[in-house]
């Protein structure tokens, strides 16, 4: 199909994923999947110095962990392999040679301190501080002379001298003049090329349609267009890809959240436990909304639903207790089974705190569809119910001094007869049991089985407390009462 929407993630492999990055990734396969279109997964990795091989594969690892199938990229190949940039050298230096000798592009053999110089009495006399243009008309003569001093050059783009206008899909009509667009810098002085050209020249050559990115490359995007014409002049590219930028994400402050921000780093949201649904669900609310009166909704509904010109143009603000919510929300609508099984890496070693043969896979299984209602993240679930693996509960001071008022201990030695005489197939008899020993001390139940919830998980909140007795079984349970007892009267 001529017409074929083509869009690429094109992220760089350097440390952990943002998940300002994951955004980007989310609308650019949203949209992808929503027309049908293809979605090209590209690794920008020129920057030798700070791109790892690590990162690459932590890179694809996150892909897969979220759910993004990509069309073409890396593992799978596609029609314009290689899809690492890092192995396409060759065309980018052939494209910037015809660039230059198509007269686009050309050498500058200014030195740093020249350009400083320069541009500090361009501010001084109050003009733009760009590249002022030097180097662009040089003749052989004056190139040759520059070689014979030794010095090395680097290859800039020449704009054109008109203003610049194109319609973002979220921000509507764009004109840039051209003072504030000078001619920049597309190779390195050692050869290597920069990504004002790599990203264009590829996009070009993949026949990308849409190119959806951070705001902050908005300002680069005249230099883009026009080097689209030379390369549409040149045979590379057939047509200007449509551009769209997606709002800042912010963190506190309304900063904008970088790299540096702890709560930026998708792998902080992966072992917390949030689900990839959840994460994505939150994520696909900075900038869109699905509707006006529902927040949680499916990746599958997302895709449906989804259309770039829906995108806010306006900063999205990243709020923790938000995304969580909505991830709580995702685990409540797990099948149960699901649930269970997505929670085994926070039940074993190094997350758990029992030993592995103290793990009761039955007793967690029992607890599975009580926990599903009450965690947020699936690391919750470790504290949730360790009182069914330790031997002992992990006792919170603050809980105890919050349950274990005076009375509390004849209010135990009375739960503790009631519990024993109970029917322990039944968790309402284990509720009546303690209900009636709080009425035999004057407390209602609230009150009453506060100090057996202490006595028997450590804390003054948890899991429903008579499903969790009847699990936790009659020997642990007068058991851990009596050590509560004996604790109260030390």
């Amino acid at each position: 199909m001529a017409n074929a929407i083509r869009v690429r993630f094109c992220p760089s492999p350097t440390g952990n994923p943002h998940v300002g990055l994951v955004r980007t990734a989310l609308f650019n396969w949203a949209f992808a999947r929503h027309n049908q279109g293809t979605f090209v997964f590209r690794i920008e990795d020129t920057d030798a110095a700070r791109d790892s091989e690590e990162s690459y594969q932590q890179l694809l690892d996150s892909m897969r962990w979220l759910g993004f199938t990509w069309d073409e990229g890396p593992e799978i190949g596609g029609p314009h392999a290689p899809y690492r940039q890092s192995q396409r050298m060759d065309v980018y230096r052939d494209i910037a040679e015809r660039l230059v000798a198509n007269g686009n592009a050309y050498p500058c053999y200014c030195t740093a301190e020249e350009l400083d110089e320069r541009r500090e009495a361009a501010r001084a006399a109050g003009r733009p501080s760009g590249y002022d243009g030097h180097c662009r008309d040089l003749t052989a003569e004056q190139k040759q002379a520059y070689e014979a001093e030794g010095r090395s050059h680097i290859v800039r783009f020449r704009m054109p001298d008109e203003a610049t206008t194109f319609t973002d899909l979220v921000r509507g009509e764009i004109t840039v003049q051209a003072e504030n667009v000078t001619d920049y810098g597309i190779v390195r002085a050692n050869g290597a090329p920069l990504y004002t050209l790599v990203n264009p020249v590829d996009d070009a050559l993949m026949e990308i349609t849409h190119v959806l990115r951070g705001e902050d490359l908005l300002s680069s995007t005249p230099r883009q267009i026009a080097l689209y014409k030379a390369l549409i002049e040149l045979g590379v590219a057939k047509e200007i890809p449509a551009f769209g930028h997606l709002p800042y994400v912010m963190g506190e402050g309304n900063k904008k959240l970088s790299k540096r921000d702890p709560q930026a780093s998708l792998n902080l949201y992966r072992e917390r436990g949030f689900l990839p649904e959840g994460l994505l669900n939150y994520l696909s609310l900075l900038g869109w909304s699905f509707s006006a009166d529902q927040d949680v909704f499916s990746i599958e509904d997302m895709v449906e639903k989804f259309d770039i010109a829906d995108v806010n143009a306006n900063p999205a603000r990243f709020d923790l207790k938000k995304a969580e919510s909505i991830n709580a929300d995702h685990i409540r609508m797990l099948d149960p089974k699901a649930f269970a099984e997505a929670c085994e890496p926070w039940l074993a070693a190094p997350q758990a705190n029992w030993a592995p043969e103290d793990f009761d896979r039955a007793a967690w299984e029992a607890i599975a569809p009580y926990a599903q209602t009450r965690v947020t993240v699936l690391s919750d679930i470790t504290a949730n119910v360790d009182f069914l693996f330790l031997k002992e509960p992990v006792l919170d001071e603050a809980s105890w001094a919050k349950a274990m008022k005076e009375g509390s201990d004849a209010l135990l030695v009375t739960a503790r007869e009631k519990l024993d005489a109970a029917d322990w197939s039944d968790p309402e008899s284990l509720k009546n049991a303690v209900l009636t020993a709080g009425e035999a001390h004057g407390l209602k139940l609230g009150k009453a089985q506060a100090p057996v919830r202490v006595a028997v998980t450590g804390r003054t909140i948890g899991l429903p407390l008579f499903e969790s007795l009847q699990i936790l079984g009659k020997e642990k349970t007068l058991a851990r009462v009596d050590a509560a007892l004996a604790k109260l009267a030390g």
